[in-house]
């Protein structure tokens, strides 16, 4: 869900296995640094020259923590949920067609160094006010560790023989604003929730945690070695992090003991989340949707008027879960369902809203044809 949070989750591509480049044989390629002519011929096509220089080789090697598979599924929760409307009607985000690079940190002198290189190609789709559709494509060529975020090209195109329509020039302007705060938000996780537990050798070879581009300074060494333990212990039971509330309102065409049992029916969630899904509909019993994207705890269930869960998204910081509470209203041939979440990360407020408005209600109607209007 923006969650990233969609089916085209499951079509994600493992970045370990494209990159480092096996020869011929099975063979890995030396290390960056060594004197292997084919290594150091020249930069890997695509992308640009890799960073590595000769004398740090052998500490990079040991403090080098490969990102690409999380910034994978990063990327593609945070740029699906992307929508935008206007005048002219509404687009959306509908596909991540490509997404080629690498990410990775190391660590240097007591501070991580953050390097990723994407290109992305996206697929939207534009209705409008008169229910015609049409499709195009988004490009973004270069987000790099090298150019600024405002500096990043963002192309919009129409697929080929759409006629042209007003509904690029939405897309082009707010589309591209959304989609360049979602590669924002990707920017500022990698440096702080993808981080976290990262252990890295200092100087006198002791263990400590290191914050993002922050060298340690030695009079504070003891104080961090003293407080591990401390720190460790609370991992086991989550990441202090901030958080937010949510709320939202819908209204289906159906009846409250319909709809529960929707939210709660193993089948029914397959669906309208068109993903595997498994869930056991009791107290204290587990459930976990679009093909583990999400998880989590059934903690009540109040049949045809609540249902109160732990709640989490895959990309959120480990151990971490928000309580969502669903209250179901009779309003005569009609059910009202609000929506309260608490705990949910700041970061994520606005995609976890768009999440459940798009793949939970919206999902819902659509499969089950209980639309109606939205508040």
């Amino acid at each position: 869900m923006t969650f990233q949070i969609a089916p085209l989750l499951r079509e994600g591509r493992d970045r370990s296995a494209c990159w480092p480049p096996q020869r011929a044989g099975g063979e890995h390629p030396p290390h960056p640094g060594s004197t292997d002519p084919q290594r150091s011929a020249g930069p890997r096509p695509g992308l640009s020259q890799p960073r590595w220089e000769p004398h740090t080789a052998r500490f990079s090697r040991r403090t080098e923590r490969d990102a690409s598979n999380w910034s994978t599924e990063r990327l593609k929760t945070l740029l699906l949920p992307v929508r935008v409307e206007g005048e002219e009607g509404a687009c959306e985000v509908t596909e991540v067609s490509k997404l080629d690079g690498e990410a990775s940190i190391n660590n240097r002198k007591g501070k991580l160094i953050f390097f990723y290189e994407w290109a992305i190609k996206l697929a939207w789709t534009g209705t409008s006010k008169t229910g015609v559709k049409y499709k195009g494509y988004v490009e973004i060529p270069n987000l790099s560790d090298e150019n600024d975020i405002d500096e990043v090209e963002i192309h919009v195109s129409l697929a080929k023989d759409e006629p042209d329509t007003n509904l690029k020039t939405l897309m082009k302007q707010e589309g591209a604003k959304k989609i360049r705060d979602a590669m924002k938000t990707y920017i500022s996780t990698l440096k702080t929730e993808f981080t976290q537990g990262m252990i890295l050798p200092t100087v006198n070879g002791e263990h400590m945690e290191t914050t993002p581009q922050v060298a340690p300074k030695a009079e504070d060494r003891k104080t961090a070695a003293s407080s591990s333990t401390a720190t460790s212990q609370s991992k086991s039971i989550g990441v202090k992090i901030p958080t937010c509330k949510i709320s939202l309102k819908d209204t289906f065409l159906t009846s409250p003991e319909e709809l529960y049992r929707v939210f709660i029916t193993q089948e029914m969630v397959q669906a309208f989340t068109h993903a595997q899904a498994t869930l056991e509909a009791d107290k204290g019993g587990k459930f976990q949707l679009l093909d583990g994207s999400v998880t989590g705890e059934f903690v009540d269930l109040v049949p045809e008027k609540q249902l109160v869960m732990k709640w989490r998204f895959k990309s959120w910081p480990a151990g971490h879960f928000a309580t969502i509470t669903l209250n179901f209203t009779d309003k005569g041939g009609e059910t009202e369902v609000c929506l309260e979440g608490k705990g949910v990360p700041a970061s994520e407020e606005e995609r976890t809203k768009q999440g459940w408005q798009r793949y939970y209600f919206e999902g819902i109607k659509q499969t089950f044809g209980y639309g109606a209007r939205l508040f």
